[in-house]
């Protein structure tokens, strides 16, 4: 995604639902296990990871506007009862807090992600 000349490269559609996805199911981890959203720190702190591991740059307006986004989506997954238990939140990870996209679940939250940045009216 970067070449060491050019610096980070800004993201395009796939990489924002990438992020939001991550957001997102960072958001479900921290309610499973605390009762709460992420913290804006740590929402920040998570954005800045995700970015930094995938060689990635985002403007302040998609930083914005993703975790915006983030919070509202994981509000949607959150109901369901599934997504409060912590267990299988873990299981949607590999090594390294990577998203496991062989998972049918997280497959469906980008998926979801995806719908959402398609249907907000911003680009994907």
């Amino acid at each position: 995604m970067t070449s060491p000349a050019q610096g980070p490269a800004e993201l395009d559609g796939q990489a924002r639902a990438e992020l939001l996805c991550y957001l997102v199911v960072g958001h479900l981890v921290a309610r499973s296990r605390t009762g709460e959203w992420l913290r804006t720190d740590h929402l920040v702190e998570s954005m800045r990871l995700w970015l930094a591991g995938n060689g990635a740059n985002a403007c302040w307006s998609d930083r914005i506007r993703l975790g915006t986004l983030s919070q509202k989506l994981a509000g949607e997954f959150g109901a369901l009862t599934p997504f409060a238990d912590s267990a299988l939140l873990a299981k949607l990870f590999t090594d390294g807090w990577r998203l496991d996209y062989r998972s049918p679940v997280v497959r469906g939250i980008h998926a979801a992600c995806e719908a959402e940045l398609a249907g907000d009216g911003g680009p994907i």
